[in-house]
């Protein structure tokens, strides 16, 4: 259910914030991106390197930014928008009053006034603060809210007391997690999905063909993207050198004539991401046998593959999002403009070979995310840019 979701992980000044490090590195474990912030008191239990070094990410701490002129004093809002799930783990008296109240003078507190996202809180403090009246008031509140609340466990406190107040296992803490993000519908719930990814192989004989080095990632990442909003996916792809996704349907092709056949088959998709990176041309003549060197022909003669885009830009119909996808080597965004215009195409995704650590093969990627008068720039790793595109554009 944590598969290629976005959580922020509120963390507030009690002692149990250091257990916040081991919850964060299983909600990853579980597929998750996971961002950060702290209320300031926070920092006195766990050093804000920590949480920064296991995110990847900048913590966030203060609502206004240090340097003069950011635009970081708007993090909370764009923060609220990004994330599919909230978690305040632990979350004191000080900050569950915050909330009930409505008082936002730090990033957590803002944050969850902005997020529209389900907001999960594991209230831990000392028994009998817990127990007491106005914390009871409180939880109560944010119920009603529409919070999710998970209650403490029993035990040995900081205190040196016995009471209720602990914070939950970690294991019990990402299935809540889970059955909470598993009871919200994603924009794709309901929506037939077809990916395309991969290569495809035009053969001249048994041993020979014609390729790509396309790898798949990109594609299976789209797939997984897609399956995580909600979509029924089906994954037409020609050789991956990746793991296929769980609970995805899978299609195996070969050549841009056998993604042709595949494609027309669901044609009416609700929506097709054509991500394969499909072969323009292909042998005139396929040989039966292995064509030995002394037999062999100077040249092969070659003819145009089907161009499948522009076929299902031709038959798309009435709310059909059409994707596709544009590898450049040079005027990335007049090439894939054009390309999404004579296509008739809703988006298109263009790369440039020319960018370092981007392209074939590799885990990330630099794209934009081409509309009709729309142009973002997305940068990270293939799994989180198809998360960051598909959340654009159906969101």
């Amino acid at each position: 259910m944590l598969s290629g979701k976005r959580i922020i992980l509120g963390v507030t000044g009690g002692i149990a914030a250091y257990k916040a490090a081991f919850l964060l590195r299983e909600f990853q474990k579980a597929g998750a991106e996971v961002r950060v912030t702290m209320t300031p008191s926070a920092t006195r239990f766990v050093g804000l390197e920590t949480f920064a070094s296991l995110s990847g990410h900048e913590v966030a701490v203060d609502i206004f930014p240090e340097n003069p002129g950011s635009s970081d004093w708007t993090r909370h809002i764009n923060w609220g928008e990004w994330a599919d799930l909230f978690v305040i783990a632990p979350c004191t008296a000080n900050t569950l009053a915050k909330i009930t109240t409505g008082i936002s003078d730090n990033m957590l507190s803002s944050t969850v006034l902005a997020a529209r996202c389900p907001v999960l809180i594991c209230p831990t403090m000392d028994g009998e603060m817990y127990e007491s009246p106005a914390v009871s008031r409180n939880l109560k509140k944010v119920q009603e809210f529409g919070y999710y609340i998970l209650e403490p466990e029993t035990g040995y406190l900081a205190s040196g007391l016995e009471g209720k107040g602990r914070l939950p296992e970690i294991g019990d803490i990402l299935e809540k997690a889970s059955e909470i993000i598993g009871s919200v519908k994603g924009p794709l719930e309901g929506k037939k999905v077809i990916v395309t990814a991969g290569p495809t192989r035009e053969h001249i004989d048994p041993v020979r063909f014609i390729s790509n080095p396309s790898s798949g990632k990109m594609g299976v990442a789209m797939a997984e993207a897609a399956q995580g909003l909600g979509a029924d996916v089906i994954l037409i792809h020609g050789p991956l050198f990746v793991s296929k996704p769980e609970g995805i349907h899978p299609i195996s092709i070969t050549s841009t004539a056998e993604l042709f056949e595949a494609v027309k088959e669901y044609k009416d998709a609700d929506v097709i991401i054509m991500a394969a990176a499909v072969s323009d041309f292909t042998p005139t003549e396929i040989h039966p046998q292995k064509v030995k060197k002394t037999e062999g022909e100077n040249s092969i003669g070659l003819k145009r593959t089907q161009d499948i885009l522009a076929w299902l830009g031709d038959h798309k119909k009435e709310g059909q999002v059409l994707i596709g996808f544009a590898m450049e080597t040079e005027n990335l965004i007049e090439n894939a403009i054009s390309k999404l215009k004579k296509k008739n195409a809703d988006w298109i995704i263009a790369n440039s070979l020319n960018n370092k650590d981007a392209g074939f093969e590799f885990d990330s990627n630099t794209v934009h995310l081409l509309g009709i008068d729309s142009n973002q720039k997305f940068k990270g790793t293939k799994k989180e840019i198809s998360i960051e595109i598909l959340n654009t554009i159906f969101r």
